[in-house]
């Protein structure tokens, strides 16, 4: 697993985009819709991708980890790990969620629709 994106949530993307944008200096990477975006951190690889609150499913900001599929790694870990969202297509590939053992979401995604 490797570390990609750092997720927040927020309450308004345009004024969240302007203000990592314009105040912090972060460069808009791209957007999917109205709803989502994600900003280069200055110095490393992983972006910030940001979401509109109504569009998250209730959950706090977290990491989102790349791995090389999503559907491998549930089959794998199913049973052992508490998913509380199964593999669902995203723009770029599969995407789910699982919990550590605190209740902490850990965000899965891979990149299956570019291969």
């Amino acid at each position: 697993m490797k570390l990609t994106f750092l997720f927040h949530p927020v309450k308004n993307l345009k004024d969240s985009i302007e203000f990592y944008r314009d105040t912090l200096g972060f460069e808009e990477s791209w957007r999917e819709g109205e709803h989502t975006a994600a900003l280069k951190l200055p110095g490393s690889d992983v972006q910030l991708m940001l979401e509109d609150e109504d569009e998250n499913d209730g959950l706090p900001a977290g990491g989102i980890f790349l791995v090389e599929s999503v559907d491998q790694y549930y089959a794998e870990n199913n049973g052992k790990l508490v998913f509380i969202k199964e593999p669902i297509d995203i723009p770029p590939g599969r995407y789910a969620i699982y919990q550590d053992n605190s209740g902490n979401p850990i965000r899965i995604l891979d990149f299956s629709k570019d291969k």
